[in-house]
């Protein structure tokens, strides 16, 4: 499992790009405007999409994708994610009124977009390649990933504040090599954090504490210009541990 960094961060400017993974050449999860880095041909060959949850920086690239692949796929793409994500998307997005139905384009026997729900614990297998939809604890519904490869798994936190979930499902995953979490706001944000449901490094150090040493904690979804900020504050939490920012272009391999 080859997976590539899109974007990363918690808004835009300046090169920044939100939240989105290309999981070798054929799964995105989540769609945010990381994925216009990718040429036409890399889009076409998306046939899978998993959503976190339904944040338009986590979803903003997908109907352009979807327009623009629509003329050279011979399949729907699949999009896999919690009923109550793709509720909020046929709503409120793929209603017609902010963006065709894509379900049903070019015609009902056979779209562009596939809808496929998902349950949280319950592993969709593509090939040799398993991601588990885990709990997260945001201001809509939400969830984070668990993804495994032949080589390990990674834990991925999506958009979350403090939960136990998060934490017993990472401890539970044997063969954990890297965690990737969110921590939006600095300290002095800390009201905003908690309002919005996100992470700032008081609420997150003491979280990371139990972690186990061998597993990499790598920082996403930090709000722009306050990065730095940030992983200063993670440094110095009295309860924390190291930790890395994500960067858009890393890549993993599992």
């Amino acid at each position: 499992m080859h997976i590539r960094v899109l974007g990363a961060s918690g808004g835009i400017g300046d090169g920044r790009h939100t939240t989105s993974y290309l999981i070798d050449e054929d799964i995105l999860l989540d769609a945010g405007s990381g994925v216009t880095r990718l040429s036409l041909e890399a889009l076409a060959k998306i046939d899978h999409v998993f959503l976190t949850h339904a944040h338009l920086d986590h979803i903003l690239a997908l109907p352009p994708l979807l327009d623009s692949v629509m003329g050279s796929r011979s399949r729907p793409v699949t999009l896999h994610a919690i009923p109550e994500v793709l509720a909020v998307l046929r709503e409120h997005l793929f209603n017609w009124q902010i963006w065709p139905d894509f379900s049903r384009i070019p015609n009902h026997e056979e779209p562009i977009l596939a809808y496929a729900p998902i349950e949280m614990g319950v592993p969709v297998r593509l090939g040799a390649r398993e991601i588990t939809a885990l709990p997260a604890r945001h201001v809509v519904p939400a969830v984070g990933y668990r993804l495994r490869g032949s080589r390990g798994s990674l834990v991925l936190s999506g958009d979350t504040c403090s939960h136990a979930a998060l934490w017993q499902a990472a401890d539970a995953t044997a063969d954990l090599r890297h965690l990737i979490v969110e921590c939006s706001f600095p300290n002095r944000l800390r009201r905003i954090a908690e309002l919005s449901m996100h992470y700032c490094p008081e609420t997150l150090c003491p979280d990371l504490a139990g972690l186990r040493d061998e597993v990499a904690v790598w920082i996403t979804h930090m709000k722009p210009g306050a990065e730095v900020d940030i992983l200063v504050e993670l440094g110095a939490g009295a309860h924390c541990r190291p930790v890395q920012p994500l960067r858009e272009g890393h890549i993993f391999e599992l």
